[in-house]
């Protein structure tokens, strides 16, 4: 029962209690109506993109060494930063990583990794355009 758990969750998060009345699982419909879909799941994959830039000065120690982080964020400047629009984000994005975006930093960041999880890596969106 969603309702049930929705309710149980509330009463430990929420400063102010919902009415009996209210269903709060069945009010998240402006996504299914209208163009907004595309533009919400457009900021899920910003938030894809920005953790795996991130990634990038985190996996390589960047944040606990100067010359790393230094290294790392000339690449992101020379890159992400220089290029911009001036070319397929996709490929300046890959310029920076070395490979396509990859949704494994956000789950990772999320606490939701495969990885740490015990399952196989996601796959990866060669065949994603911005």
């Amino acid at each position: 029962n969603t309702s049930a758990i929705e309710k149980e969750v509330a009463k430990e998060v929420l400063a102010v209690q919902a009415i009996p009345e209210a269903r709060p699982l069945c009010t998240f419909s402006h996504i299914f109506a209208g163009d907004y879909a595309a533009g919400y799941y457009s900021y899920q994959w910003s938030k894809v993109l920005s953790a795996d830039a991130f990634g990038a000065f985190d996996e390589s120690g960047g944040l606990e060494d100067a010359t790393t982080l230094r290294k790392v964020g000339l690449r992101f400047a020379r890159t992400l930063l220089a290029m911009g629009g001036g070319r397929d984000p996709a490929k300046v994005f890959a310029d920076f990583r070395g490979r396509a975006p990859s949704t494994e930093a956000l789950l990772r960041y999320s606490g939701l990794s495969l990885t740490a999880m015990g399952a196989s890596a996601m796959p990866s969106f060669h065949s994603v355009h911005f």
